[in-house]
C-alpha cells in the first residue's frame, strides 16, 4: 500500500517548510527513516525522512517550493503500484494527514508554542519531574545539514587573531575607528599582543583600502539583474521573525531603562584569566552572560514568561543568547546558565553561535530560554534597544565596551565602560523591578570574584 510523504513538523514552531533539495530521485528505492529531502524550518535545515520501506515514486512538491505542514510532497510505494489516486489529490494538506509520530524526545528538551499559550511549561524539566509540569509534543528525529552557500557568499576565513567565542581580538579604540573607516577586522592580523588589533592596524589598512576592499567580499551580494528591482521570497525563519516581533512590539506595554557600567575590574579579570591556557579564555559577551544568569537566579521577578491568564515565575536560568545569521536572527539557550562556570558559558555560547551560523542547530538547542541577551557591541553600537521575544518579559541590549574619561576621587581616569539597555514588559516588570535588576547586575559587573566563587 502507497504511503503519503508529507510535509512534517520539523520545529515546535514550524507552520509551513520550504523543500530545499530532494535527496532521493523518482525511482530510488528508500528504507524507512532514510533521509529522502532537505527542509527549511523557520529556524533550520533539516532531514525529512521515509516513513516507509519502498519505491520513491513521485515527487509531488518541487524543490524551493513552500508547503504547510501536513501537505503532501511525495509518495512511496512498490515499483508497479497504482498511485493516480493520491497524486490527483496532491496541492493541498492531506485530509487527516499528518505527520507520523516520530520518538519523542525526552521531557527535559523542548515544549512547543501551542503547549506554551496554553499553560504548559517552556522550560526543561529534570529527572523525576511530573507529566503536568513538563510536556512536549514529539519531533521528528533529524539532524540539520550544513547548507551550501548562497550566491556571492564566501565562506568565512581562518583568522589567528580570534578569541574565544570567534571573536576578533581588538581594542576597543581599534574597533571604533574600523567601524569609522569601513574597515573588516576579521580580514587582517594584528600586531599587538598577542596578535591583537590596534590602532595602527586600523590606520595602516586604512590607508592601503585593503581593509575596504576585504569588507566588501567578505559581505554577501545578493544576485542582481538589469530589472528596476528584484524580488526575493521570504525564507522560513525570516517570516518567523516578521511574525514573532509583530506579536512583541505591537500588542507589548514596553518601557527601557540604561545603565552606564564600569568594566575596568572585569577587564583586569579577562586579562588574567586568558594568561592561564586556552580553558579560560573569555569574552566580555561571555562575562556579561554569566553575570546576567547569576543576576537572574536572585531576581526571579524577571526571570519569568507572561502566558495571557497568568504570570510563570521560572525556578532555572535558560539563557536566550542572540545570534545574527544570513538569514536572520536566531536565539539558541544555554540552559541552566547560572549553574555553569565562565568557562562553560564561554564554550557553550561559541558552539552554540557557530551551529546558528550554519544552521545545524536542533529544536531542542533553541527552544525554552527564560530570558534573552542581544550584543552588538562587536559592530560597534553603544547603545541600542531590543525587542522582547515573547512570552519572555525583558531582554537585555548590549553595546560596545569603550574606554571613556570618567572622575574618580577627584582625579580624571580612562575606563573600560559598557552600556547596557534593558527593555521590560510593563504587565510583569515594574520601573523599580528592573532597576533592582541593573543594580545586581551592575554590582556582579563591577566586581567579577562574585562570579567565580
Amino acid at each position: 500500500m502507497a504511503t503519503k510523504v508529507v510535509m512534517e513538523a520539523l520545529s515546535p514552531t514550524m507552520e509551513e517548510g520550504r523543500l530545499v533539495k530532494w535527496l532521493k530521485k523518482e525511482g530510488d528505492a528508500v528504507k524507512t527513516g532514510e533521509p529522502i529531502a532537505e527542509v527549511e524550518t523557520d529556524k533550520a535545515v533539516m532531514e525529512l525522512v521515509a516513513r516507509a520501506d519502498g519505491v520513491l515514486r513521485k515527487h509531488i512538491l518541487a524543490e524551493g517550493t513552500p508547503a504547510p505542514v501536513g501537505q503532501l510532497v511525495g509518495v512511496i510505494g512498490t515499483a508497479d503500484e497504482n498511485i493516480d489516486a493520491l497524486v490527483g489529490g496532491a496541492g493541498s494538506p492531506a485530509a487527516g494527514a499528518s505527520a507520523p509520530a516520530a520518538p519523542t524526545k525526552p521531557a527535559e528538551q523542548v515544549v512547543g508554542k501551542a503547549q506554551e499559550s496554553a499553560g504548559a511549561s517552556s522550560v526543561p524539566r529534570g529527572p523525576g519531574q511530573s507529566q503536568g509540569e513538563a510536556s512536549m509534543p514529539p519531533q521528528q528525529k533529524s539532524a540539520a545539514p550544513a547548507q551550501s552557500p548562497g550566491p556571492g557568499a564566501q565562506p568565512p576565513a581562518p583568522n589567528g587573531n580570534q578569541g574565544n567565542g570567534g571573536r576578533v581580538r581588538s581594542s576597543p579604540l581599534a574597533r571604533r575607528l574600523a567601524s569609522e573607516r569601513g574597515v573588516d577586522l576579521g580580514a587582517m592580523q594584528g600586531s599587538g599582543p598577542g596578535g591583537r588589533i590596534v590602532k595602527r592596524d586600523i590606520e595602516s589598512a586604512a590607508a592601503s583600502g585593503a581593509g575596504q576592499a576585504a569588507a566588501r567580499a567578505a559581505t554577501p551580494i545578493r544576485p542582481r539583474s538589469d530589472a528596476d528591482f528584484d524580488d526575493q521570497p521570504l525564507t522560513q525563519i525570516r517570516k518567523t521573525i516578521a511574525r514573532r516581533l509583530s506579536e512583541s512590539i505591537g500588542p507589548i506595554p514596553t518601557f527601557y531603562l540604561t545603565a552606564e557600567i564600569d568594566l575596568s575590574r572585569a577587564s583586569e579579570l579577562r586579562d588574567a584569566m586568558l594568561e592561564t591556557g586556552d580553558e579560560f579564555k573569555v569574552s566580555f559577551n561571555d562575562i556579561v552572560l554569566k553575570a546576567t544568569a547569576t543576576a537572574l537566579a536572585q531576581h526571579p521577578e524577571v526571570n519569568a514568561h507572561w502566558l495571557g491568564d497568568k504570570i510563570r515565575y521560572h525556578n532555572r536560568v535558560h539563557l536566550g543568547m542572540a545570534v545574527a545569521t544570513d538569514d536572520g536572527l536566531i536565539v539558541p539557550v544555554i540552559f541552566d546558565a547560572d549553574q555553569k562556570r565562565m568557562s562553560e558559558i564561554s564554550a557553550e555560547a561559541k558552539s552554540l553561535a557557530k551551529k546558528a551560523r550554519e544552521r545545524k542547530l536542533k529544536p531542542e538547542e533553541y527552544t525554552g530560554s527564560t530570558f534573552s541577551v542581544s550584543n552588538l557591541g562587536m559592530f560597534g553600537i553603544d547603545q541600542f534597544t531590543a525587542i522582547i521575544n515573547p512570552p519572555e518579559v525583558a531582554i537585555l541590549a548590549i553595546g560596545a565596551v569603550e574606554e571613556k574619561p570618567v572622575i574618580v576621587g577627584e582625579e580624571i581616569e580612562v575606563r573600560k565602560r559598557l552600556r547596557i539597555t534593558m527593555s521590560c514588559d510593563h504587565r510583569v516588570v515594574d520601573g523599580a523591578v528592573g532597576a533592582k535588576f541593573l543594580q545586581t547586575l551592575r554590582r556582579m559587573l563591577e566586581n567579577p570574584l562574585m562570579l567565580v566563587f
